[in-house]
């Protein structure tokens, strides 16, 4: 314990977690923590390797600044075997014998790698209930399972802080090429607006296809090493441990290149309408085993499922068909290999990478999709209000400029606009900007990367 909590004699994290950048979720983690209204837990889950351990030790040097006594911090990793059948509690005791302190309030306790303990819910609801004056805070790896039971034994008692794989903003943040982007105003909606510009879209977008095939986790971000070599990273240090080992064991999944098999299949084609006919032939696996497999990967945060509506922004009564998107587009190429600029592929990573930005937002989006006679149509991103159920906003995703100059190539779009009354739409682009008025609907072009970067920044600074 003394070894993992040099703090307690010089007052300080370790050198090397100081050096590295923050995450930008930081901040509303470190919020979430010090809310004197809120007695709960933290369980702080999210996919592998995306920087759990790093942003609590973060957190532990902001309390410091903060004026914590470093003597009233605590970090233990539950994967340390001497900690092996020891409980929360006892290790918790241990802490303070240690210190010579018998007063157990005012501590922050943080357990790590916490799925490691068996019944570790039960423990750490006990000590959420029985020291009201400390907090607790746990972290670890196997999400999907951490889901589970916070939700089964932590109400009232835990809350879940989600962190996902790096937005855009982040990937740029950490490589420290912020000075590539620039704040500005534009009137849209008949508002100001705060958006993006950057200096150069040519090496931003250069930049976005790197975040693409590389940018989901800190480490393989800041090492050209594991760039080279992004699949014997990524799939044997993340993918394989969740579903050979994460799923599996939660589950009770017995054939599990079955589950594989249908990961890939999906990876591959990110971005694209399933249906569990088409998807049941596509695998080889019965629809009620492909359901359950989908529910499963949802669940450890490697795919999001959206759901169709039709021209009517209706939503379906019977589940024909759906689309299914990588949380993260860096898990596309760990299997397969890096995209390029022309690669076919990169259109369809390019709207997985936006929506990956989406998924970290508490609302559900959707996609409208429609055959009405000969006449067939698609738009990408569709917001619905939650109560009235109507469009609220619409992005039409494209990696291409010409629709600039030519927006009555885009009919889809026009055609759900003026079935549904919206007068506004945004459509990204690959590398220009503007507003064009088209059919009396003002269309806001914004290269992808910007866009993508817009709604990053968006989800890490809402309040």
């Amino acid at each position: 314990m003394r070894f993992d909590n040099p703090w307690w004699v010089d007052g300080m994290i370790q050198d090397d977690y100081r050096g590295m950048q923050p995450r930008l979720y930081l901040d509303s983690f470190y919020r979430l923590l010090c809310e004197p209204d809120i007695r709960r837990s933290i369980i702080l889950m999210g996919p592998r390797r995306v920087g759990k351990t790093v942003m609590l030790f973060h957190t532990i040097q902001r309390l410091f600044n903060d004026g914590v006594n470093p003597q009233k911090v605590v970090y233990l990793s539950i994967d340390t075997p001497i900690y092996n059948n020891i409980s929360l509690e006892e290790l918790f005791a241990y802490a303070r014998e240690i210190l010579q302190d018998n007063n157990a309030n005012g501590y922050y306790v943080i357990f790590d790698e916490i799925q490691y303990l068996k019944d570790w819910e039960i423990h750490l609801k006990t000590l959420t209930d029985s020291y009201r004056q400390s907090r607790f805070i746990a972290s670890g790896s196997a999400a999907a399972a951490l889901k589970v039971k916070s939700i089964e034994s932590g109400a009232g008692r835990f809350s879940d802080f989600m962190l996902p794989p790096l937005t855009f903003e982040e990937y740029i943040h950490l490589l420290r090429y912020d000075n590539l982007i620039r704040p500005k105003t534009i009137t849209w909606k008949g508002r100001e607006q705060s958006v993006f510009d950057c200096i150069d879209i040519d090496v931003l977008n250069q930049h976005f296809i790197d975040y693409i095939n590389y940018g989901g986790y800190p480490e393989i971000t800041l090492s050209q090493a594991m760039r080279k070599n992004p699949g014997q990273f990524i799939r044997s240090d993340i993918v394989d441990k969740v579903l050979l080992r994460d799923l599996p064991s939660l589950y009770g999944i017995q054939d599990i290149q079955e589950l594989n098999r249908l990961f890939v299949h999906i990876a591959y084609r990110s971005g694209s309408q399933f249906s569990y006919e088409s998807l049941s032939k596509e695998s080889n696996i019965k629809k009620e085993t492909l359901r359950k497999y989908l529910t499963y990967l949802e669940s450890a945060f490697l795919i999001k499922i959206v759901h169709k509506i039709d021209v009517c922004a209706k939503k379906m009564q019977r589940v024909s068909a759906f689309k299914i998107y990588l949380t993260n587009p860096a898990l596309r190429c760990a299997l397969f290999s890096p995209l390029k600029e022309g690669d076919e592929a990169l259109g369809g990573m390019v709207e997985t990478a936006i929506f990956a930005q989406w998924f970290q937002r508490e609302y559900d989006l959707f996609y409208a999709n429609w055959k009405v006679g000969k006449k067939e149509g698609e738009v990408d991103i569709v917001r619905l209000d939650d109560i009235k159920l109507k469009p609220q906003w619409l992005v039409e995703i494209k990696w291409s400029d010409r629709y600039l100059s030519k927006p009555g190539d885009l009919n889809s779009l026009e055609d759900f606009m003026s079935k549904n009354q919206l007068s506004e739409a945004i459509v990204t682009s690959k590398s220009v900007s503007g507003a064009v008025e088209y059919k009396g609907k003002e269309l806001l072009f914004m290269p992808s990367a910007l866009y993508c970067y817009l709604v990053g920044h968006r989800t890490i600074s809402k309040p």
